[in-house]
């Protein structure tokens, strides 16, 4: 079993960590959005896929899916963090890499020891060479590993 966090509470992120968890691994999904976590821990799902409340009360009901607006706890208590946070188009149809960028930040704040990050938000080539340089100018003794890994799903 893993320990894992899942960075972000959106489409890719509340699917991803619902299938890792049923997978077998403790997962904790974060996010700054203190009522959606609220609703999240109600048992409330945002979101339409088939299936996925289930999943994810399975799996909570288990102790194997929890949701935190602490995202410190779940990036030191976790041994890969997966970046699914938003990544919106910009007037000038550019991608927004801030909550990337935000994400990167807070991994080379909070991490302790060493740790796999997974970046799963749609990104452009090179985002993981920019998260890996991220965490190493906030913390430069980080060790690492970036994975990319992003996908575009459609809800349904």
């Amino acid at each position: 079993m893993k320990r894992i966090c899942v960075m972000g509470t959106g489409y890719v992120g509340l699917v991803s960590g619902a299938c890792l968890a049923d997978f077998g691994n403790a997962v904790v999904c974060v996010d700054i959005d203190a009522p959606r976590i609220e609703r999240l821990r109600g048992g409330e799902v945002p979101i339409y896929e088939p299936g996925l409340e289930e999943l994810m009360g399975r799996n909570r009901d288990r102790g194997r899916l929890s949701f935190s607006t602490d995202i410190a706890f779940a990036i030191k208590s976790c041994e890969i963090v997966f970046i699914c946070v938003g990544t919106p188009s910009l007037p000038t149809g550019e991608v927004d890499m801030s909550y990337v960028h935000a994400a990167a930040r807070s991994i080379g704040q909070y991490m302790e020891d060493y740790k796999i990050v997974v970046n799963k938000s749609t990104v452009p080539v090179g985002t993981g060479d920019e998260v890996g340089a991220i965490i190493a100018e906030v913390r430069p003794d980080a060790d690492i590993d970036v994975v990319s890994n992003p996908e575009f799903l459609r809800e349904g």
